[in-house]
């Protein structure tokens, strides 16, 4: 029996992250316009266990932790363009050049 629909507490206010989180928003690095899109932590894939990614600001592994997935806005490119930075790392891109490849 499906759930009855709930109100929203009119005193709580909304959380924007959150509400925006699945929605990739552009960003500009390295003289280039890129997609960055928010990734909750513990995502598994088929197998059950967390994917390791290699965060290119840090060269440290990204899994089963909260991060942002960066791909060139450009179009060109396919999914072996996407990054995965910790969000730390991207939010201080600026200040420091990757220790990998960023694209």
């Amino acid at each position: 029996m499906p759930r009855p629909n709930r109100r929203r507490d009119e005193s709580t206010p909304l959380d924007l992250e959150r509400a925006t989180g699945g929605v990739p928003r552009r960003e500009g690095y390295a003289g280039q316009e890129w997609f960055v899109r928010p990734v909750r932590g513990a995502r598994a894939d088929s197998a059950g266990a967390p994917r390791a990614y290699r965060c290119p600001g840090c060269q440290q592994e990204v899994g089963g932790q909260a991060h942002v997935v960066v791909w060139p806005a450009d179009g060109l490119g396919g999914v072996e363009q996407r990054r995965h930075w910790h969000t730390t790392c991207w939010a201080n891109r600026h200040t420091r050049p990757p220790l990998g490849s960023y694209r």
